[in-house]
């Protein structure tokens, strides 16, 4: 899972509380830190990059210098994330690959909105704090100069950007064991069992009854649709909300209905790997198609696998 948050809005409560139930923590700060540590190949390409003056006294990257020197223009800026980027990805990628089986993997990534990395888990969880309340925190809690806690909060998504990805939403306007509590009946509630039906290859039931057209159908229908973008590549010619619920005004159970698009049928099963891995174990099979559904049980989904219809 990916977890995100605007600076200030309670994230390191939220994986505090996953951590001590078992969660597997990928710190993307942390990781960047470490691949520019002094000694590493890292921090050569960096000086090789912008010059030794980016190295304090001791040898180690004084990021105010780099920044002064990154961040001039848009070319100083793609210079740096070539170097750190790929590094980091790297490293992300081992930590993950060396976690249990059974793990609940957390990504703790404060840009990851930003980075447009959302269709790439399972589910992305949100911490969430008006601005206000986040500019009261970083400049009372952790002394942060007034101006530069607000051009860092400006700098970052907004919060629509981060509701339109956000699977789990955490309010974090109370207090931290509040937000601690939500956290947790997250975790017992929808994070254990989505890894285990992962795991095991289990559907989720889906709802049947009817309700009211919900204009934010629209929105889970995208989500799902890059999620599933993700997962199958160039093995699909198309990925599409389709059915009921991509329908304006049209009440339907609300389950969002995606219809992938592929050569034949034995594309179609040549796919159930991925889809199964991503969060979407095999439903069923027909001569038209390869149905899927969500593991997850706060997300209803179905995933339509069919052929294209051959042009006339």
């Amino acid at each position: 899972m990916g977890l995100t948050g605007g600076i200030g809005a309670g994230k390191s409560t939220v994986a505090k509380t996953f951590i001590e139930h078992g969660a597997y923590h990928v710190d993307a700060d942390r990781i960047a830190r470490e691949v520019v540590e002094p000694g590493t190949p890292g921090l050569a390409q960096l000086v090789d990059a912008f010059g030794p003056e980016i190295l304090d006294a001791d040898g180690a990257l004084d990021r105010p210098a780099l920044a002064a020197r990154a961040f001039v223009d848009d070319d100083s800026r793609k210079l740096l994330n070539s170097i750190t980027h790929p590094l980091i990805g790297a490293r992300t990628q081992e930590l993950t690959d060396a976690a249990p089986a059974d793990a609940i993997i957390l990504h703790d990534v404060p840009l990851l909105v930003e980075g447009n990395m959302a269709p790439f888990y399972h589910v992305v969880a949100v911490v969430h704090a008006d601005a206000d309340v986040r500019l009261d925190r970083l400049v009372n809690l952790r002394g942060m100069d007034p101006e530069d806690a607000r051009s860092r909060i400006a700098a970052q998504a907004t919060d629509d950007q981060r509701r339109d990805v956000a699977d789990i939403w955490l309010d974090n306007s109370g207090t931290p064991d509040e937000l601690a509590a939500q956290a947790l009946r997250v975790w017992n509630e929808r994070l254990i069992p989505l890894r285990d039906n992962v795991a095991g290859r289990v559907c989720a039931e889906l709802p049947t009854r009817p309700q009211e057209y919900d204009p934010w159908w629209a929105v889970l229908g995208r989500r799902v649709v890059n999620r599933v973008w993700a997962l199958v590549g160039a093995g699909a010619t198309a990925v599409e909300h389709v059915g009921p619920t991509a329908v304006v005004g049209q009440s339907a159970p609300p389950v969002i209905d995606i219809r992938v698009a592929v050569a034949d049928l034995g594309s179609a099963d040549s796919l159930a790997d991925a889809l199964a891995d991503g969060g979407f174990p095999r439903l069923s099979s027909s001569e038209d198609e390869r149905l899927h559904a969500s593991a997850d049980p706060a997300r209803p989904v179905r995933v339509h696998v069919r052929p294209v219809a051959p042009s006339a």
